[in-house]
């Protein structure tokens, strides 16, 4: 296994992006297959991994989007197909061939009614991880309805348009979660 890890912050390339990125956050950029490329909060991610496909343990009876569990520092991880979830093509039926599957570490922190906080963590396998975007929030569009998957649409905040037209959607890591097993 091959660990990436997400970086705290990385530094903008000018003194001008210093002041933007006042009010900008990072998201990781990465692409699912036909042709989706998606951001994920850099604060709902702990890190990327890159897993031998016989790595991932299968267990029966489960949604065909669980992929299994993986052995993850001694802790045991659930693994799921994240385009099969969001009605995109399951990674069992992607053209491609390798030997590894890449997966970003989710995490949310919850709260219970005793004020104890508790991590969850999920492993998100995807097509490829492709950079860090630097986002304004505030600059995230509501969905428009009448042109987007409606199987994708509810895991997601909006999106984004970058410089050039590239439209990016975003990913809601606690929406993630609240899916059913």
């Amino acid at each position: 296994m091959v660990s990436k890890f997400i970086p705290a912050s990385a530094s903008p390339s000018s003194a001008t992006e210093t002041a933007a990125n006042e009010i900008r956050q990072q998201f990781l950029r990465f692409h699912l297959v036909p042709d989706t490329t998606a951001l994920m909060p850099i604060n709902q991610l702990t890190e990327v991994l890159t897993i031998a496909v016989g790595q991932i343990i299968p267990i029966a009876h489960m949604p065909p989007w669980v992929m299994g569990v993986y052995n993850w520092r001694g802790e045991v991880l659930w693994m799921v197909d994240l385009g099969h979830i969001v009605g995109l093509t399951p990674w069992h039926q992607q053209p491609v061939n390798t030997s590894h599957y890449t997966s970003l570490v989710l995490h949310i922190q919850s709260h219970d009614p005793k004020s104890v906080k508790y991590n969850q963590m999920l492993g998100l396998v995807v097509n490829r991880v492709e950079d860090i975007e630097w986002c304004n929030p505030d600059l995230i569009q509501p969905l428009p309805s009448s042109s987007m998957n409606p199987e994708l649409a509810k895991f997601l905040q909006g999106y984004w348009l970058k410089h050039g037209g590239e439209m990016l959607v975003v990913f809601d890591g606690k929406i993630i979660f609240n899916t059913k097993f």
